[in-house]
């Protein structure tokens, strides 16, 4: 059977900082009509779990350790004994949710999952969080970037762009080397492609984001962003 991706929006509210935040966030639910790899399990699991039906699933990932990543992973994951991944540097932002147990599989760069006809390949993109990834198909064209490259842009916590040096970093040197017809199907909002975005990267790298409303911390000067590391592949 060929593979396919579904998305399940669910709604919730997320604490940051003392201060409540109504999300809505995406669920991708990547297979075929036998198996399936549910990606950022956010809440309800129920809602999740009925676009699952009888497939079975193989695998919960979570791009990320915040609970809006994580929220429903234990639930989704029990029914079929499912593994559950999340990258080790992600683990303590896991336990503020999930107290108790722990994922079963340490992700890392370059790692592999199998679904269906088709695999995902496991990039580092960290910057929200330290151990923030995003999934490639090549196959399906699609990148699974959770918060780290959004429609608008880098990803945000709280209206603030944590590590935003580290994030434009991971999407100049490791996202926008995809073809530019990949899908960037991101936790929030709607898809868009890397075409659509990388134009805007300059601008970003220039101190854009920031201008009207400066971060705390050492990431802007006078100029701009500083931190940002040009690696292969960055205009």
């Amino acid at each position: 059977m060929t593979a396919r991706i579904e998305r399940v929006v669910t709604e919730g509210v997320v604490d940051i900082d003392g201060v409540e935040h109504k999300v809505e966030n995406n669920t991708w639910i990547v297979g075929d009509d036998d198996e399936v790899i549910v990606i950022d399990p956010a809440r309800d699991a129920e809602k999740i779990m009925e676009q699952v039906g009888d497939r079975e699933i193989l695998a919960v990932i979570c791009t990320a350790g915040l609970p809006d990543h994580v929220g429903a992973a234990i639930e989704v994951a029990s029914r079929d004994e499912a593994i559950v991944a999340l990258h080790p540097k992600d683990k303590p932002l896991w336990r503020e949710t999930w107290s108790e147990t722990w994922p079963d599989i340490d992700m890392e760069d370059d790692g592999v999952f199998g679904v269906a006809d088709i695999q995902l390949d496991v990039m580092e993109t960290p910057g929200v969080t330290p151990g923030s990834v995003s999934l490639y198909s090549e196959a399906l064209e699609a990148v699974f970037t959770g918060k780290t490259l959004q429609a608008d842009g880098p990803g945000k916590l709280g209206g603030e762009y944590p590590g935003l040096a580290d994030q434009l970093t991971a999407i100049g040197g490791r996202l926008f080397t995809l073809p530019g017809a990949t899908r960037v199907l991101a936790v929030h909002g709607d898809e868009v492609t890397i075409g659509d975005l990388e134009p805007h990267f300059d601008d970003w790298v220039s101190g854009s984001l920031t201008r009207e409303a400066k971060p705390e911390g050492p990431l802007t000067d006078a100029t701009g962003l500083s931190g940002i590391k040009i690696e292969p592949g960055d205009d």
